[in-house]
């Protein structure tokens, strides 16, 4: 019970986090889902900096594991609403912000869980 509690935090946390990226930097105008694409990015990153610090220190414990990457970069990313939104760029006709906007997210979000288990291990 305790270990859901800690994932129901951290996910509560992220998903705040989330939401206010996305009022701020997600443009109807534009069409294109910046604040999406950043809570992604930024949520690859940091799960690769708390696990690749996690491997080389040998540092957390599961709670702490659960609370930081199941819950908040859980919480934070969003699979759902990228796939809802490539969903409504392919409905729209606007094939190429969507062909752009998928394969940058997936090769970028590879790219930040990546470099940032490198740059957790520095840590």
């Amino acid at each position: 019970m305790k270990q859901l509690l800690i994932v129901f935090i951290g996910g509560g946390a992220g998903s705040i986090a989330r939401y206010l990226l996305g009022k701020l930097w997600n443009s109807p105008a534009s069409g294109i889902p910046y604040g999406t694409f950043a809570a992604n990015i930024i949520g690859s990153l940091i799960i690769g900096i708390i696990l690749g610090w996690a491997l080389k220190n040998n540092a957390l414990n599961s709670n702490t594991t659960l609370l930081l990457a199941t819950g908040f970069c859980g919480g934070f990313t969003t699979f759902s609403t990228f796939a809802y939104e490539n969903h409504v760029l392919l409905k729209s006709g606007d094939f190429m912000t969507f062909a752009l906007y998928a394969i940058v997210s997936f090769a970028v979000g590879i790219l930040a869980v990546f470099g940032g288990m490198e740059l957790g291990k520095l840590a």
